[in-house]
């Protein structure tokens, strides 16, 4: 049997799993989805990289809101949105780990109810146009997407997740026909491994802060279609977009909000710019790569 790359095993004993890991590796089955099925044609170096709205469009709505998703999707082909279960097993959309920025209170989603989470207030922190927007379930937001035929949605299991527990995920992708438009991405190898056994043919993409120099094993190993990373990583090893590239694997960056990193990366080949600046990206793309 293949030992693990060197990126893997670290990982693994950074996050505790490394006892399991030769368990995962049994379990890995390929993927029949690619990257070009959900982004297109991989980029070349200063290709304009598709937009990603950062939980929806956050310049005009308070992140993870129905408005701020329903803003991005009308405008965009991308959007990106996070997902945590509530006590009650709830798949709700939500990042952070407890719920005082946005919603005031202390807490974390995991220990409340969804009966008990619809009752906060996640827009009133942004602005009082807002007052009164709930946190949004799962099955509501994949509803308006399923509205939308040319939409697609980046999906992030926050922290890790049993087969069980992806099951509920899947379950709802399945049940508004989303198969294929709906891509689930984690930092957790474990997350990513269940999403593996309970359906390996869902669009998966592992998010990583430093991306290997040669990224194809690591993406062969989990059955990713592509990864997310840092722009600090991919200029520093500029490299693993061409070796990515050339097995068919894409590379995006998450989050970048400035010109400068728009064009660093672009310069790249990145396949995707994940950002809070979705209307800005658009417009620096048109101004720079005409035609598009």
């Amino acid at each position: 049997m293949p030992h693990a790359p060197r990126p893997v095993r670290i990982a693994l004993a950074a996050t505790g799993v490394i006892a399991t890991a030769s368990l995962l590796w049994t379990a890995a089955t390929p993927t029949d989805v690619y990257a070009i099925d959900v982004f297109g044609a991989l980029r070349q170096p200063g290709e304009a990289a598709a937009i990603i709205a950062h939980r929806g469009d956050r310049s005009l709505a308070p992140e993870n809101t129905m408005p701020a998703l329903e803003l991005a999707m009308d405008e965009l082909a991308y959007v990106e949105t996070d997902v945590r279960l509530t006590r009650d097993g709830v798949p709700v959309l939500f990042h952070d780990t407890d719920l005082e920025r946005v919603a005031g209170r202390e807490g974390r989603v995991e220990d409340r109810t969804f009966a008990e989470l619809a009752r906060l207030d996640v827009g009133r922190w942004y602005s009082d146009e807002f007052a009164g927007e709930r946190i949004p379930t799962l099955e509501a937001f994949l509803a308006e997407l399923a509205e939308r035929d040319d939409a697609r949605a980046l999906v992030e299991l926050k922290a890790d997740w049993t087969p069980a527990q992806v099951r509920l995920v899947v379950d709802l992708i399945e049940r508004h026909r989303l198969r294929g438009r709906v891509v689930l991405q984690s930092f957790s190898i474990e997350t990513l491994q269940s999403v593996q056994r309970v359906a390996p043919t869902t669009p998966r993409i592992m998010l990583i802060r430093e991306l290997p120099a040669d990224p194809v094993p690591l993406a062969e190993w989990l059955g990713v279609i592509g990864f997310g990373t840092t722009a600090a990583s991919v200029t520093a090893a500029p490299g693993a977009v061409d070796a990515a590239h050339a097995a068919g694997i894409a590379v995006l960056c998450y989050t970048l909000n400035t010109q400068d990193t728009w064009a660093q990366v672009s310069e790249l080949g990145v396949d995707g710019i994940i950002t809070d600046q979705p209307s800005d990206l658009d417009a620096w793309i048109a101004a720079t790569a005409p035609g598009t």
